[in-house]
């Protein structure tokens, strides 16, 4: 079988995401991004989604505990560290991590806590959304954003 088409691959679905409006309305609002997971190494989603993004005049703050900077950013080692608000923190981190993260979403208050294309964890979204936070999931913010804003 094509390891592509191999749908025992494929995340459980979300159990919600909102709507179109929504989305277009928290990329047009949002300036600056704390990217979990973002890489240097060429050919990563988080590479490519990143500069997209920043080309696209968002602020980008790097958080990755294996880098020291991105890009000649300063890369923070946790969301925890990384100074002042942040509007989105858009996530590539594997799916059954997201959990360790969600103290410290719901710690940073961000409008919208993003979890990547292929990344679903429904209970960690359950316990940021209790929290007031917007979640999104098994999204692409590059895909979203060039197909509700540009």
């Amino acid at each position: 079988m094509v390891e592509a088409c191999d749908i025992s691959k494929r995340p459980p679905a979300p159990d919600s995401n909102p709507d179109d409006a929504v989305i277009a309305r928290l990329l047009g609002k949002a300036r600056r991004i704390a990217v979990i997971g973002i890489s240097a190494k060429p050919g990563r989603a988080s590479l490519d989604v990143a500069h997209y993004l920043q080309s696209h005049g968002y602020e980008i703050v790097p958080v990755n505990p294996l880098l020291q900077q991105w890009e000649g950013l300063p890369c923070y080692p946790s969301l925890n560290e990384v100074p002042g608000p942040v509007d989105i923190v858009d996530i590539f981190r594997k799916p059954d991590t997201i959990g360790e993260l969600v103290e410290e979403i719901v710690a940073k208050k961000p409008e919208c806590a993003w979890l990547q294309l292929g990344i679903v964890n429904n209970e960690a979204a359950a316990q940021i959304r209790k929290a007031g936070i917007t979640v999104v999931q098994d999204r692409c913010t590059k895909i979203e954003h060039s197909r509700l804003i540009t």
